[in-house]
């Protein structure tokens, strides 16, 4: 018997991923050895003293039993000192902090905490899907800010009609921002501050790259800048840092109300992360200078490698000072679809095609995800040395 699935499903975009699959299948097929830079996933392992933790903690009999609540307080208190000691933000670990399912858990359950149907959501676009796939699930209405070539990539409040702001409820901002590496400084931070207490709406900044530059460049926190946290909160992932993907943990902190509204949500529909992945990430916070330091080495290595390989090839494309993605301009105008197929085709190279990142403003670009062995990355370079696109 068939069933017809809820309608707010009718709402999410096409799926073009699956369409990537079968021309990697194809590629595959045909021989040739794909050098995957599609997914934002860490090839490294994570820390081993990290792993090593977590096999103890799996052992603690009292992480056998629900993990209820906002968290242990032992993490709680580790990533407070962490905020502290690295950005300088202060943080009351009781009412300021709850930790996460991963941070996309979190932003999806702050649009049910927050949004009511017919609200008005801010966003970024390009951007990371799920600010909008929240949204429209609990019934808000998307307003998209681009971030183009024509506005630099940056993002530019001031564009944005003065009567959206006013029925704005929510803003979602990201730096360094995915997939297009911009980075920002407290200024573009204070100017946030300002337009939420003018217009009355929250702020939710999606911290997951924060840890992630280069070149000298420190990325600053949002909760950082004086009034921040009376307007907004702040969600960091231990996910691509501490190469813990597939770990799923995660921290909001901030606002107590918007905190507040998140542990309501979490409470009734799920039980928290296992007390063991808790465990671990303490030993992750408390350790972060050791463990983030090798990535960023390694990250810088990969984008230089890849950024001069694709100018070189045709792309317009910007070193970024964060992030781990580079964003990159299809050649002579091209569609991004067309564009990610060819390079497959041709040269065995796989890359998301920024229509599948960006509802309106994705279009003609590539997303490359540094996360591809150093290896593959000599081997792109020297594929793509064979003939420009």
């Amino acid at each position: 018997m068939p069933f017809a699935a809820a309608k707010r499903l009718q709402k999410l975009p096409p799926y073009i991923f699956l369409e990537i699959d079968r021309l990697k299948k194809e590629t595959l097929a045909r021989g040739i050895k794909v050098l995957d830079f599609g997914v934002g996933d860490p090839d490294v392992e994570t820390p081993r003293p990290i792993v090593a933790e977590m096999k103890r903690a799996v052992a603690r009999p009292e992480n056998h039993r629900y993990p209820l609540g906002p968290g242990k307080a032992a993490l709680r208190q580790a990533f407070t000192d962490f905020y502290a000691e690295k950005f300088g933000v202060k943080l009351d670990p009781a009412d300021e902090v709850t930790t996460l399912i991963g941070a996309k858990e979190g932003v999806a359950h702050m649009a049910l905490a927050f949004v009511n149907p017919g609200d008005t959501v801010l966003m970024p676009d390009p951007a990371y899907p799920v600010y909008y796939n929240g949204t429209v699930f609990a019934g808000g209405v998307p307003y998209f800010i681009p971030m183009t070539r024509k506005t630099n990539y940056e993002m530019d409040l001031d564009s944005v009609p003065k009567q959206v702001l006013r029925r704005a409820k929510l803003l979602w901002i990201n730096f360094p921002h995915s997939p297009t590496g911009t980075c920002v400084t407290k200024e573009f931070f204070r100017m946030v501050v300002w337009h939420a207490r003018k217009y009355k709406f929250a702020v939710c900044h999606d911290a997951a790259y924060i840890d992630l530059t280069y070149d000298g460049y420190q990325a600053p926190s949002f909760l950082s800048v004086p009034g921040a946290k009376e307007v907004g909160c702040e969600l960091y992932s231990l996910s691509k840092p501490f190469n813990m993907t597939g770990w799923r943990i995660g921290v909001c902190a901030g606002n107590t109300d918007l905190v507040a509204g998140l542990r309501k949500i979490k409470g009734n529909l799920d039980s928290g992360q296992f007390g063991a992945v808790q465990d671990a990430a303490v030993v992750a916070l408390r350790n972060h200078d050791k463990f983030i330091s090798k990535m960023v080495k390694t990250y810088t290595l990969r984008r230089d490698l890849m950024v001069d390989a694709l100018t070189e090839a045709g792309f317009r494309v910007n070193r970024p000072k964060g992030t781990i993605y580079l964003w990159a301009e299809c050649p002579r105008g091209k569609k991004s679809m067309e564009t990610s197929a060819a390079l497959l085709r041709e040269y065995g190279i796989l890359a998301t095609p920024g229509v599948g990142l960006g509802l309106k403003h994705g279009e003609g670009h590539l997303r490359f995800s540094l996360t591809c062995p150093t290896a593959h990355c000599e081997e792109a370079a020297k594929r793509l040395k064979r003939g420009g696109m």
